[in-house]
């Protein structure tokens, strides 16, 4: 690892400034991600700007949403009470994630930006379109059992890593960012890209910009929830394929239906079209097969993780059939 500077700042408009006077300087908060990246020398920031010391750790309740800092730590917001009660579905995503060592010091906003853990991403000795742009895709005819099957390009097939963020992605949450040119408020399932010929890009933030908080708008998604992880073992493992499912049931008919999946794509899959088949649908099995094969329009395979294409539906209709059931 190379030699650094790490500054700490006490505001969001002294973080922005450190940032602003090094091109390649990075914020820091938990550095569950960003550490192992140095040690990796995937990269390599000449200074580090210590952002632990603002005050954007609150989890607050307003009229009509809630707001979550973008410090707060992902068990914070997990064990949280009012968020078990009114959005259980970002309480058991979070709970799915990493291990308990590391939800104490990963942070909202640090989930949002981890990259991913393709294993060509992190060695560099083989060719990376994220890492060195241009270089070339080595899980493209490499092996890539836990690759995408959505949103590919022939740049990349990696995949996100978040579990966070694959609810917040069906929960329409809205991210609040701030720079030297102001403020201004991002929808979720906008916020990450997929790679198109620029997968270096993970989101579309300027260099510039931090992140303060994440809203929820209010909904009725507080007991026909799921969050599945499907993994190679049920301890610390990144998703094979994982489904966030909500439904606001009255009378054994879906009023309302989110769906978002992760493991398959660059970034959070919103399964948009398999909501509004499900809305207004009497909850049975065939619905929920049906919208599982709708779901899987332009789904796939690159070799090794062929088998997702199977395992992602029988994952989404089994996320929606406990969700339905509680």
């Amino acid at each position: 690892m190379k030699n650094f500077q790490i500054i700490k700042a006490l505001s969001s408009s002294s973080a922005i400034s450190g940032l602003n006077k090094e091109s390649s300087a990075m914020f820091i908060a938990g550095g569950t991600n960003l550490v192992d990246l140095m040690k990796k020398n995937v990269v390599a920031p000449d200074k580090l700007v210590d952002i632990t010391g603002i005050d954007l750790k609150k989890i607050e309740f307003l009229k009509g949403k809630v707001s979550i800092g973008a410090l707060a730590k992902n068990s914070q917001v997990a064990e949280d009470a009012s968020i078990k009660e009114n959005h259980p579905l970002l309480s058991l995503a979070l709970a799915a994630g990493a291990s308990q060592q590391i939800r104490h010091m990963a942070t909202v906003g640090g989930n949002m930006l981890q990259r991913t853990r393709c294993a060509y991403f992190y060695n560099t000795d083989m060719p990376c379109n994220k890492r060195v742009p241009k270089s070339g895709c080595g899980a493209i005819g490499g092996f890539n059992r836990m690759h995408a099957i959505f949103g590919t390009s022939d740049s990349c097939i990696a995949v996100h890593p978040s579990d966070m963020c694959i609810a917040l992605a069906a929960l329409d949450a809205t991210v609040l960012v701030e720079s030297p040119k102001g403020k201004r408020e991002i929808k979720f399932t906008d916020f990450h890209r997929l790679p198109g010929n620029t997968p270096e890009k993970d989101n579309i933030l300027n260099n510039k910009e931090l992140i303060t908080s994440v809203e929820i708008p209010d909904n009725n998604f507080n007991k026909n929830v799921h969050y599945l992880k499907v993994r190679d073992r049920s301890s610390y493992a990144f998703a094979l394929i994982s489904v966030a499912a909500a439904l606001d049931i009255q009378n054994n008919t879906i009023n309302d239906v989110r769906l978002a999946m992760g493991g398959v794509a660059h970034k959070p899959w919103r399964l948009t079209e398999a909501e509004e088949f499900l809305k207004g649908k009497t909850v049975s099995d065939a619905i929920f097969r049906q919208a599982a094969d709708l779901a899987m329009h332009g789904a796939r395979g690159y070799g090794d993780n062929n088998f997702k294409l199977t395992l992602a539906p029988n994952a989404i209709i089994e996320a929606l059939t406990i969700a339905a059931s509680k």
